[in-house]
């Protein structure tokens, strides 16, 4: 029996794994938003930083990219059908985190005490 290719399943969770995937996901969320606003909502994002993640957001099919032809240039970012399903899964993966918070500290308080013998 062959092994399914996980590719792009390890390739999810570094794209989901990066440090301002997430923050950008969430400020998406609320709706449409240009640049700015989306640096705003984050904060602490270097420029270079957000167009990168935008990029790579944009490239999967979970963020839509939309230019207008004004003066000047308006550049707005939303969602996509896609990208709000990515956003239900991190929540999802977000409360599991939360509620478990006691039952993982008590786990790593265990394997550090077995690892200290």
């Amino acid at each position: 029996m062959t092994q399914p290719d996980l590719t792009i399943v390890r390739e999810m969770f570094d794209l989901t794994g990066a440090r301002w995937t997430v923050p950008v996901l969430v400020a998406l969320e609320t709706g449409r938003m240009r640049f700015g606003e989306i640096a705003r909502d984050v904060g602490g994002v270097a420029q270079k930083q957000l167009a990168a993640t935008l990029k790579d957001l944009e490239r999967d099919g979970f963020v839509l990219r939309t230019a207008f032809a004004t003066i000047p240039p308006r550049v707005e970012y939303e969602l996509t059908e896609l990208g709000e399903e990515l956003v239900g899964g991190v929540k999802q993966l977000g409360a599991i985190a939360f509620h478990n918070r006691e039952r993982i500290a008590t786990a790593r308080r265990e394997f550090a005490a077995r690892a200290a013998v």
